[in-house]
């Protein structure tokens, strides 16, 4: 007798780092990881990423959305949504369009929010007439100043 396999969609699965787990290397998954225990590289999700309150990130966090309880030492990316829970602490860079942060929670490091920005190049610094390095944009009216001080 034929049995019927039914697949599963990727985004929809969990995956589990489960506690006393150690994982030294990269992880990746289109759907959802939970950790309860100890990741020493980066954390990629598709979907989401739970770290438990006795679960470690030493790396990377790359996902849509996070719920952090434990410790992250490293960059947190959470494209869509992040969470801080009360007992969770941050030891990085954390980049999100939109962030809940608990009393308690503990964030050492860097925040950048909201959309991303596209970055136009080009000059960032001029040298005004008395050699002295402006801002952009400051260079020009700065540059007058210093030349109409020297008649």
């Amino acid at each position: 007798m034929a049995r019927e396999t039914s697949s599963t969609p990727p985004e929809s699965v969990i995956s589990i780092v489960g506690p006393g787990m150690t994982i030294v290397g990269d992880c990746e998954t289109e759907g959802t990881v939970r950790i309860e225990g100890l990741v020493k590289g980066t954390v990629k999700a598709g979907k989401a990423v739970v770290i438990g309150k006795q679960g470690r990130v030493v790396g990377d966090v790359i996902t849509q959305d996070a719920v952090i309880s434990g410790h992250v030492t490293g960059t947190l990316v959470a494209e869509s949504r992040l969470e801080l829970q009360a007992s969770c602490q941050i030891d990085g860079e954390v980049r999100t369009r939109r962030m809940q942060l608990e009393e308690g929670a503990v964030l050492n490091g860097t925040v950048q929010m909201g959309e991303k920005k596209k970055v136009v190049k080009g000059p960032t610094t001029t040298k005004a007439a008395v050699g002295e390095p402006v801002a952009s944009g400051e260079g020009e009216s700065r540059a007058r100043a210093g030349a109409a001080a020297g008649r």
